[in-house]
């Protein structure tokens, strides 16, 4: 445990966390459940392919890493791209074997052509395709046809807004990833301050760590109110 106190500042060094990715401790909430649902239905999709989106921090990753985890256990190979990263060169690659692929970002930008190779190949070889974005496919700006046409057959999940219980199991979550213990009057406090978005939760949470941790300081209500009144360094 942080002593309440030091006698001088602690500069952390960032040496990252590990944030829990599995099925077990994924928070399924009505706001998520939906898209649970469909990936408990792989590899039974029509058109093979799903589409989830959703906010930024929503917890699109989280899915698509617990969808991976389940490909894997069925003894299929699964790859994991950003869409930016994807090239019309990689594609011949990411389709063998009968492969799942998980494109992230999806509505940010990316090579249509090497899209719709992808489309192509997996349905050739009885391969699954996962797209995340902050959009549904409908409102990408595609410009190719016959991808525009992939992506209207496939079925689309959304996750919704956080609701209070929701934003709440997950705040708990990530000071527990980060192994930061805290009492339930800090997150109740935190939850009547903070602003109700995952993002901000996240930032929150991770601005917490980094403060508590340089200063030598438990994460009290006195501090995180101290950090939230513009009063923390």
């Amino acid at each position: 445990m942080i002593p309440e106190e030091t006698k001088g500042q602690q500069y952390p060094l960032d040496l990252g966390h590990r944030p829990a990715l599995g099925d077990d401790d994924f928070l399924v909430m009505p706001s998520n459940q939906d898209p649970v649902n469909w990936l408990d239905r792989w590899p039974d999709w029509p058109s093979h392919a799903l589409a989830i989106h959703g906010p930024a921090g929503c917890g699109k990753t989280h899915l698509a890493h617990v969808w991976e985890a389940h490909v894997k256990q069925s003894g299929a190979v699964v790859h994991h791209v950003i869409a930016r990263q994807l090239w019309a060169e990689d594609v011949a690659a990411l389709t063998k074997n009968g492969t799942a692929v998980a494109v992230e970002d999806a509505d940010a930008g990316v090579d249509e052509t090497a899209l719709l190779h992808l489309f192509n190949l997996l349905n050739e070889n009885g391969g699954s395709l996962l797209l995340t974005g902050r959009r549904p496919p409908s409102h990408w700006s595609i410009g190719l046809p016959d991808l525009r046409s992939r992506l209207s057959a496939i079925p689309v999940t959304e996750v919704q807004p956080p609701d209070d219980a929701l934003l709440e199991a997950l705040m708990v979550k990530l000071f527990h990833d980060r192994q930061l213990t805290v009492e339930r009057e800090v997150i109740g406090y935190l939850m009547r301050r903070g602003e109700r978005s995952f993002d901000a939760v996240r930032q929150l949470v991770d601005r917490i760590d980094r403060e508590a941790l340089a200063a030598g300081r438990r994460a009290t209500v006195p501090f995180v109110r101290s950090l939230l009144d513009g009063k923390g360094k």
